[in-house]
């Protein structure tokens, strides 16, 4: 009787697996090739955030800690960096400018730090400004608590809005079953801050008890892409899934993205973490990859040289090894299409000052993609 019982389970397992692992129905294409690429910084080992300063030279950040000034074909190592945890997922990780970079000389980063009592980091963010080849002005913004010796799902994300909010992400640092939920814990959440980090006077937790203040939304796994839409001005941002059920979100304010109450995904040894999709209170995602494609990097194309790409969403890819095209219509998937296959694993993707596409590839560099 027990043998049948444990056969019984077993079979449950894997039909409910089988179930939660159906792959979405919007089919993945491969695009006609009809694009280049180009290797244009060559030679980096995990690329995590790039950006362009006004004289088109580019800030690069590798994961091992080192920040990489590019320009005219040679690498600078920028120094007086913190120190970073590189240490499973963690390390330098984003990097942005202000969007009056210009006048105030403002570059926020993200990066897993020691700094606290207790062993182990947590990602944090600071400011500071760039003068004779290194870091000046520093200013810490933000930090989660409390560390933890964990070493995955630090996220993380940057970007602004077009009001000048500043929005970070970090991921729920492995202890999905506390800190995702959970307001008064660091940890899978999406944050806004003022460009100086204070807080908001009309962030939605302000006013509650014990909560972390700087919270916009909650219910997240590990974003590892964050753009701002071209015309609604509004955040998205994607995160891995567990196996099966990575998603893109739009982010609203207070809103619960409900891992992991709610996932489309499994656990990685194939047994289930929760026999619902969908529950009042807590957001639908507004697309979901069934497989998992481990979505790293996101952008708009906004550029006239990518006709046929124009408005839609570039995601990279780790797990597959291409980039991917989202084609949209509104907030509506409606496509999906394979862009340089086998590229290696994509931890980026953004859009140049120039117009032009560019890719960041772990061990090989920054690709640049150029139609025909």
């Amino acid at each position: 009787m027990k043998k049948i019982i444990i056969f019984r389970v077993v079979l449950l397992t894997i039909f409910s697996s089988c179930a939660q692992e159906k792959e979405n129905d919007i089919l993945l294409d491969t695009d006609p090739k009809n694009y280049t690429t180009e290797l244009v910084v060559p030679d980096l080992q995990i690329p995590w955030g790039m950006v362009w300063l006004p004289d088109g030279s580019m800030l690069i950040t590798e994961k091992s800690g080192e920040l990489i000034h590019y320009k005219e074909g040679k690498k600078n190592t920028i120094s007086n960096v913190p120190e970073v945890s590189n240490r499973g997922q963690g390390g330098l990780l984003d990097i942005e400018l202000h969007p009056k970079y210009e006048e105030n000389g403002w570059i926020y980063i993200t990066y897993s730090s020691t700094e606290g009592s207790e062993k182990g980091s947590h990602t944090a963010l600071i400011r500071a400004q760039l003068k004779n080849n290194q870091l000046t002005s520093i200013e810490k913004l933000y930090k989660g608590t409390p560390n933890t010796t964990r070493g995955h799902h630090f996220g993380s994300r940057i970007e602004f809005d077009t009001n000048g909010f500043l929005y970070f992400s970090i991921g729920e640092r492995g202890n999905r079953d506390e800190n995702p939920q959970d307001i008064t814990r660091d940890g899978g959440k999406i944050y806004r801050l003022h460009d100086d980090g204070s807080i908001p006077e009309d962030n939605p937790f302000i006013n509650q008890q014990g909560a972390k203040k700087a919270i916009f939304s909650y219910g997240h796994r590990n974003p590892q892409g964050m753009a701002l839409h071209p015309t609604t001005g509004t955040i998205w941002v994607h995160e891995h899934g567990p196996r099966g059920g990575d998603e893109i979100n739009i982010i609203k304010k207070k809103a619960n993205y409900g891992w992991p109450v709610i996932t489309y995904g499994i656990n990685y040894s194939g047994t289930s973490i929760t026999d619902m999709t969908a529950k009042e209170g807590m957001e639908q995602p507004m697309y979901y990859w069934v497989p998992s494609i481990a979505p790293s990097g996101m952008a708009f194309v906004t550029s006239d040289k990518y006709p046929d790409w124009k408005n839609d969403l570039l995601v990279g890819s780790l797990k597959f090894q291409y980039l991917e095209l989202v084609e949209l219509d509104g907030n509506k998937v409606i496509g999906r299409k394979k862009l340089v296959e086998d590229i290696g694993r994509v931890r980026n993707v953004r859009q140049g000052p120039d117009g032009y596409i560019y890719v960041a590839v772990e061990n090989k560099g920054i690709v640049k993609i150029t139609p025909n």
